[in-house]
């Protein structure tokens, strides 16, 4: 394909200009592969580094409850994420905040 870029897998086919410096933390150690729960940390977000994280969408009854504390804008949404993931994401933590600049 002309003018395209792999990640990670064949299938996966994306732009030059799609392409994010996404660095990959890891996923659920006890979900068997893929299609399950995952951490990143996006290095070239504009207000510095982010979380990127991949889980099961909460229902309908958690994401009311988790409304009245943080209603969620139109473009937020809450996941879940097993505790089995707190490693991973406590080194992308780590690397998001290694890579904020410096004030």
């Amino acid at each position: 394909m002309r003018g395209t870029v792999s990640c990670a897998t064949p299938r996966n086919w994306l732009s030059p200009e799609a392409i994010m410096a996404l660095l990959f933390f890891g996923t659920d150690p006890n979900s068997g592969g893929g299609n399950c729960p995952a951490v990143w940390v996006d290095t070239e977000a504009a207000e510095g580094p982010e979380l990127v994280l991949q889980g099961k969408f909460a229902n309908a009854a958690m994401r009311a409850a988790c409304s009245q504390d943080s209603p969620p804008a139109d473009d937020e949404g809450v996941i879940r994420l097993s505790v089995r993931m707190v490693d991973q994401i406590r080194k992308a933590c780590d690397a998001a905040e290694a890579a904020r600049p410096q004030l």
